[in-house]
């Protein structure tokens, strides 16, 4: 049986008492990264954790990202408040993306020491990602199941 509960953005963040919570930072692109939310949540299943996941199955791309949009001002800030909600904040960095929102999120947390960052070889920002992890003790891994055995080795037993 799963432990692990998801929240889904925009759904409100609900916490039970005394659960530790994930964020899911990294590439989703409007869908142009592979869905690694969905490997790491099926890793991170029997867990009694919280999963904090911003891709939304109803995302429509056409919608202004502008502040004064309510839907993505809605999803920024469902986002921001989450990441700060969350015990560890899980970035994984697709190369096949170029994840600048993952990056402004890399910058204002990686202070944190909350972070855990999956950085795969063609990422093409890899150099800078090492770099501020390694000045700021950010935990960095390789692979998908790598950054699973991190996150569950936070988590603890």
């Amino acid at each position: 049986m799963s432990s692990a509960v998801v929240v889904t953005a925009p759904e409100p963040l609900a916490l039970a008492p005394g659960t530790r919570a994930v964020f899911l930072a990294g590439s989703i692109e409007q869908g142009a990264a592979v869905d690694w939310q969905r490997a790491l949540i099926a890793a991170l299943a029997d867990c009694p954790v919280t999963i904090f996941n911003p891709r939304r199955a109803k995302w429509d791309a056409s919608w202004p990202q502008s502040a004064a949009d309510p839907r993505f001002r809605e999803q920024v800030q469902w986002e921001l408040d989450a990441l700060e909600r969350a015990d560890v904040i899980v970035m994984y960095l697709d190369p096949a993306t170029r994840a600048p929102v993952s990056l402004l999120e890399l910058g204002l947390f990686a202070r944190t020491k909350r972070m855990v960052v999956c950085c795969p070889d063609g990422y093409w920002r890899k150099g800078n990602v090492e770099i501020v992890c390694e000045r700021y003790g950010v935990d960095t891994v390789q692979t998908l199941d790598e950054l699973a055995r991190c996150v569950r080795a936070r988590l603890g037993p």
